[in-house]
């Protein structure tokens, strides 16, 4: 499995002491993913599918209900932005 990077704290004096170990070679800046790689696979072979396996199994209607909840949740997200 890949190795990612390690989190990054938000205090920015943590953080600058984090880049110059990173930079000395004090700190190595990977941590070893745990997670199963066949389970990884699986669950992205599922997300992959399951949008257009949901569509085919929602009727006309329901498609249509689900789009105008989309929408209208865009258009909220919209108003908020705006501060209307």
């Amino acid at each position: 499995m890949a190795t990612k990077r390690l989190k990054r704290p938000r205090d920015p004096v943590s953080l600058a002491k984090l880049i110059g170990d990173i930079a000395t070679g004090r700190v190595s800046d990977e941590v070893e993913d745990k997670r199963d790689p066949a389970a990884v696979a699986l669950g992205r072979l599922g997300g992959l599918k399951g949008g257009k396996a949901r569509a085919k199994a929602l009727n006309r209607a329901e498609k249509r209900e689900s789009a105008r909840h989309a929408a209208l949740a865009r258009w909220r997200k919209h108003r908020k932005l705006r501060g209307v």
